[in-house]
């Protein structure tokens, strides 16, 4: 469940970072070309932080999973 609403979560901000690129990109105002730049910076960030931290917690979880499966189990 927690992956869904992250997936969800992230794919709501990469439309939105997207949306505003291209308004950044119309517009004309004096921040234009740094507030383009953030859009874009973040556009190729927010999707490296995701998998970081899909790819972390399913590390910690098969971390758990292999303590708690050796406590559990029967000396040999």
């Amino acid at each position: 469940m927690g992956k869904r609403i992250l997936a969800v979560l992230g794919l709501v901000l990469l439309a939105g970072m997207y949306l505003l690129s291209l308004l950044f990109a119309l517009i004309d105002h004096p921040l234009k070309s740094s507030l383009m730049t953030a859009s874009l910076y973040c556009t190729a960030v927010i999707p490296v932080f995701l998998y970081v931290f899909l790819f972390v917690t399913r590390l910690i979880r098969k971390n758990k999973s292999k303590d708690s499966s050796q406590k559990e189990a029967p000396p040999s």
